[in-house]
């Protein structure tokens, strides 16, 4: 059975989650606590990041684009990084603006700061960090808004792993409450269709011990 390392609330490896299920390759996960420094969870990653994926042959693949384009060159009946080199460059443009920018300036603010902080023991949460991302976050809710208002996906006309890489992030930051949805409505409508997806069923579930979600987290209707 493949296996997938991850992270509760780690927008990555709920990347790595939905890209799979987008699939339909079934798969298991492992929770690893990335600060234990585990020597047989460095041996599959010296890293010591998630996520980790293992394939049932035993290949071990490590790091979220790493595992995204190998999923998408080896199970290509449904492609996520698009159709022509001109879709995967916009594709890839996106994951990065996700992945990297959006991170940077919203989800490390945010969930870094709220929830990772008071699982590594790093102290009390920076107060001038929580608004700078709840400002930011406006700015990304903006960006998403008008894409979609221009095309039928945030690549254009297919789903794709840009979609995917940007309701890995806020579904992270939904788990806390911290999306301000009412105010960018094109892009709460373009997140309830994803979140619709049954590829998302198993995010929708999360629950993580001592922190629930609020009560629309799992509300296909908000």
């Amino acid at each position: 059975m493949r296996l997938l390392y991850h992270l509760w609330l780690s927008p990555t490896c709920r990347k790595i989650r939905i890209a799979l299920a987008e699939k339909g390759l079934e798969f298991t996960m492992k929770l690893e606590r990335v600060w234990e420094r585990r020597p047989e969870f460095l041996a599959l990653n010296p890293a010591g990041e998630v996520p980790v994926l293992i394939e049932p042959e035993g290949t071990v693949l490590a790091g979220p684009d790493a595992i995204a384009e190998f999923l998408d060159e080896v199970y290509r009946d449904k492609l996520l990084i698009g159709l022509n080199p001109l879709d995967r460059a916009e594709v890839r443009r996106l994951v990065a603006w996700f992945d990297i920018k959006m991170n940077a300036e919203v989800t490390d603010n945010l969930v870094g700061e709220k929830m990772m902080k008071r699982f590594l023991g790093f102290g009390e949460p920076n107060s001038a960090r929580i608004r700078a991302g709840k400002i930011n976050i406006g700015h990304h809710l903006q960006y998403i808004s008008w894409l979609v208002e221009r095309r039928r996906w945030l690549a254009g006309e297919h789903f794709s792993l840009a979609d995917v890489s940007a309701a890995a992030h806020l579904s992270a930051l939904d788990y806390l409450g911290d999306v301000p949805w009412d105010e960018h409505e094109p892009a709460k409508e373009w997140y309830a269709r994803v979140k619709s997806r049954p590829s998302f069923r198993g995010i929708l579930s999360d629950h993580i011990p001592g922190a629930p979600p609020p009560s629309h987290y799992a509300d296909l209707d908000f």
